[in-house]
């Protein structure tokens, strides 16, 4: 069950305008771009999940940016010869980052980062501050390890009826059933927490079973080694952000007032009849912030 905390993520699919991989740190990074403008890099939520689920969106605000989406290491089409604790740390992250927006020629990128990847955000703002012109910080994490002292968040927001159908599936997963049926009967029970319109429960259904545990497990672990924290490091930070939350989401508005106080030139926008997916459960409210904001 304690798992469930650690998964933060997104949703869609949808069709490439460009693609292409670069070499990496040992990595082979997948990477796809949509439209023409400023770019806008999109970090995906997880950690462990691929980009797929953020189509959708890239599609969207690439009427205005080149948007650009990549595959987290070992995720998706991005390729690793191992999986380990020395392939997959943050640090690395940030270098897969770098490494991109180079290949791209790229000197500076906006980003947006959803979920966990707001995280991953934060932390390539302590250590490339000089390549980024905004962020936005969509249902973040936070700045630091504050969320893992927040109780299940997720089961939390079901009722006795989900809470009962994840059992059921996670035992079944637990006894080495991790066929795709039992992976999406344990996504339509926890899918109803990330959601206020649950009329998207199928498509974040389907998105939870693309979700790699053991990357997700790592990253988590690099991040208590490193004693994951930005706040110290982001005090002199200068450059326009953007906080969104949604009123219902599974994470406490506290994360998102603490990244507030963090980020000295920040604004904290809370969205009404929304959860952790903006653009699903408000989208009107999230894109017009969001391009108020990048404009």
């Amino acid at each position: 069950m304690k798992k469930l905390l650690l998964i933060l993520l997104i949703s869609s699919v949808g069709c490439a305008q460009n693609e292409g991989t670069i070499n990496s740190a040992g990595s082979k990074l997948y990477y796809r771009t949509f439209g023409s403008g400023k770019p806008l890099l999109i970090i995906n939520g997880g950690p462990g999940m691929n980009s797929n689920g953020f189509v959708s969106i890239a599609q969207t605000l690439s009427d205005h940016y080149k948007t650009i989406l990549y595959d987290q290491r070992g995720t998706g089409k991005s390729t690793l010869e191992k999986s380990d604790s020395t392939t997959i740390t943050m640090d690395l992250m940030v270098a897969d980052m770098e490494n991109l927006r180079t290949a791209l020629h790229i000197d500076k990128w906006s980003i947006l980062g959803q979920s966990f990847g707001g995280m991953l955000a934060a932390y390539y703002a302590t250590k490339h501050p000089e390549h980024i012109d905004r962020i936005v910080m969509s249902s973040s994490g936070g700045i630091d390890l504050g969320l893992l002292s927040n109780g299940n968040l997720i089961v939390e927001k079901l009722n006795k009826t989900q809470r009962d159908s994840l059992d059921y599936w996670n035992a079944k997963i637990a006894a080495g059933d991790n066929s795709f049926a039992t992976r999406l009967g344990r996504g339509r029970a926890l899918a109803p927490a990330y959601l206020y319109n649950k009329k998207n429960v199928p498509t974040i259904a389907q998105r939870l079973t693309e979700s790699n545990q053991q990357i997700n497990g790592l990253v988590w672990q690099d991040m208590q080694r490193i004693k994951f924290n930005c706040a110290p490091m982001l005090k002199n930070y200068k450059k326009p952000v953007l906080i969104l939350q949604g009123k219902n989401d599974i994470l406490p508005v506290s994360i998102a007032e603490k990244i507030h106080d963090a980020f000295p030139n920040s604004q904290l926008l809370l969205l009404d009849k929304c959860a952790h997916y903006g653009w699903l459960d408000a989208p009107d409210q999230y894109l017009k912030a969001v391009n108020n904001f990048l404009n």
